[in-house]
């Protein structure tokens, strides 16, 4: 527990929590930001963000975050929605469903609906985003997660590698290196999700992102087993060795370049994938 502004603050725990959670300014008193798009300037440009606060938003819990980044050509909106998979069912990368108003989620909307993070520009707006919603709302400093997939994944992991000590955790779904890796020395819990038929940005990759994890986290080093192609299945290894509070879980499933895999069946369902699962399962056992 928690105190501040008067206000006792509530923190869950897990069994890989490590890290000591700190009630941010917005504790304790009424909410500064509500659901809906937001704006604000950062470099000198203008930058928008899709903002969800739990229906039973207590100022006196300390909160889970989320950030959700969309993939090239998608937009905040896409993932604050999930329109593009199933509208609703999807929403957050099918996270927001699972967490129940347990979680306050957050989509930024990328220049040009990318992530190229020039010059760090897209570190520094979630950078901002973060310090406004600490001055508003109650949020645990020891919980900040990010997801995303495609380029929103790229950008997720471009903040692991950046950002180690902010972020405690992030899923990593069929991503590259495109939004660059400044850092990336240090220990970041680590989920990664990628499809062996990937032709878009090939599994390969997947797995060198994965592997720099495998070592900052000191896991032990090894080949997981991938499914074969054409069985329409997936499967999902957690390391074994890696240091307190920093594990590395890499899932691949038998399709290509798409967020929402089945088994059994191809293409995305937001009802019907057991991904949206597994990053649940990975961020909230911290």
């Amino acid at each position: 527990m928690v105190a501040t502004s008067g206000a006792t603050v509530a923190h869950d725990t897990g069994p890989a929590a490590v890290r000591t959670g700190a009630a941010t300014a917005g504790c304790g008193k009424a909410p500064g930001l509500a659901s809906g798009t937001h704006t604000l300037t950062v470099n000198g440009k203008s930058r928008s963000y899709i903002l969800r606060v739990p229906d039973t938003y207590d100022q006196n819990h300390a909160y889970r975050l989320v950030f959700g980044f969309h993939w090239l050509g998608g937009s905040a909106t896409d993932v604050s929605t999930g329109r593009t998979v199933e509208n609703g069912t999807w929403a957050y990368y099918g996270l927001q469903r699972l967490a129940n108003n347990s979680t306050i989620f957050v989509a930024p909307q990328g220049l040009n609906n990318g992530w190229a993070n020039s010059g760090g520009e897209d570190v520094a707006l979630t950078d901002a985003i973060i310090s406004r919603l600490d001055n508003a709302l109650c949020v645990d400093t020891a919980r900040r997660f990010s997801v995303g997939f495609s380029y929103g994944a790229a950008m997720s992991y471009a903040l692991a590698c950046a950002r180690p000590t902010v972020f405690r955790a992030v899923a990593v779904q069929s991503g590259g290196q495109l939004s660059g890796c400044a850092g990336g020395t240090q220990p970041v819990a680590y989920l990664g999700v990628h499809g062996i038929r990937d032709s878009v940005l090939g599994i390969s990759g997947g797995r060198t992102l994965r592997d720099r994890f495998v070592r900052n986290n000191g896991c032990a080093a090894q080949n997981p087993p991938e499914p074969a192609q054409g069985s329409r299945t997936h499967r999902v290894t957690a390391y074994t060795g890696c240091s307190a509070g920093h594990p590395v879980v890499w899932a691949a499933f038998d399709e290509g370049h798409i967020a929402a895999p089945q088994d059994g069946a191809a293409g995305d369902s937001g009802s019907r994938t057991w991904v949206p699962g597994e990053i649940w399962k990975f961020f909230s056992q911290f």
